[in-house]
């Protein structure tokens, strides 16, 4: 495994700032849009409106991508969705990322519905720790929530990965209001027996099915969990995320809180998204985006590659507009990648 303690900039001393000062040092990559649950805040029962095979960006290309980003100081990847494990041979993929020395960091979100066939793979390909989605540990409630009987296959797939070695493993958990909030300290408690890391993120506004999700503050929730569980603020970074995290005063667990909604963190944004398709996207709640799959296509060189990805950057905004403008995204959140 990499050392994971990342510099601010790339060896070359290269480095990605946009016009508002912020550094750019994490690249979130879509390596498909399909997903085989239907989380009620991410995608409809009966979506079928996938981005054509086609139209996804090659490993090569992802891999030029990448490593045009790597030389402009982006130390930290997160291969995502939808759901990256139904990409055919993705560990292939990793290692051909994890070659690329300014690359320091891999990691990978999933459902875990598939991780149970490829978490060893994948570990010694060069992902180093995951993140999972789960929103409760109530069979019913969970395939309420992802439209599937998913709760076993999703259990099967966290034991894999403590068992091939990632770490950290943190579990995502959407906090909706009359569906899984009351479920909050008993994640908690699992989550501190099994040694995974519990995030709570506010649902977002993304698409018809985030603008319908029962969005909940989390400040209210993390004030009662720090009584309860004794937290404290976390003096070590963890991933280099928008998460903001706590730890038991005794050093037996750890809670992160992901508030896009109520206590933003914009101003610290150091991230872009690659979709499936190749499109840059440069915030979760904006619509400016780059198309990069056509120059790729043209046989753009490596030089107007990186320039391609500097005049991306300027289009970055300043924040999101989800509390005031909540409806503007139409696009949902596996289209842009988790």
């Amino acid at each position: 495994m990499k050392n994971l303690s990342i510099s601010p900039a790339s060896a070359s001393g290269a480095q990605l700032i946009d016009r508002f000062g912020r550094q750019l040092t994490y690249l979130r990559v879509s390596v498909t849009d399909k997903c085989d649950l239907r989380c009620s805040y991410c995608m409809p029962k009966g979506f079928n409106g996938f981005e054509e095979p086609e139209n996804w960006l090659t490993f090569a290309e992802i891999e030029r991508v990448v490593a045009a980003f790597g030389r402009l100081g982006v130390a930290r990847v997160r291969l995502t969705g939808g759901e990256p494990l139904l990409r055919r041979n993705l560990p292939q993929l990793v290692e051909r990322l994890a070659s690329h020395e300014e690359i320091r960091d891999i990691s990978l979100s999933t459902n875990a519905t598939q991780l149970h066939k490829h978490a060893q793979a994948l570990y010694q390909a060069g992902v180093s720790r995951i993140n999972v989605s789960l929103d409760s540990l109530d069979k019913a409630c969970m395939e309420n929530i992802t439209g599937r009987d998913s709760f076993a296959s999703i259990m099967a797939g966290l034991q894999a990965g403590k068992q091939a070695g990632f770490k950290p493993i943190k579990l995502n958990m959407v906090v909706m209001g009359g569906v899984n909030e009351h479920e909050i300290p008993r994640m908690a408690e699992f989550c501190f027996n099994e040694g995974f890391i519990l995030r709570l993120i506010e649902a977002m506004p993304m698409g018809s099915t985030g603008q319908n999700s029962q969005y909940r503050d989390i400040g209210p929730i993390r004030d009662q969990l720090v009584r309860q569980f004794d937290l404290i603020p976390a003096a070590e970074e963890l991933g280099g995320g928008p998460a903001r995290y706590w730890t038991r005063r005794d050093g037996q667990g750890t809670i992160g809180f992901i508030s896009p909604i109520s206590q933003h963190f914009c101003a610290s944004c150091n991230r872009v998204r690659l979709a499936v398709d190749g499109t840059l996207y440069m915030c979760l709640g904006q619509d400016e985006q780059f198309a990069l799959r056509p120059l790729l296509r043209a046989g753009i060189s490596d030089t107007e590659l990186e320039q391609a990805i500097r005049e991306a950057i300027e289009l970055k905004p300043e924040r999101h507009e989800f509390t005031t403008q909540r409806h503007k995204i139409i696009r949902f959140m596996s289209q842009t990648g988790g």
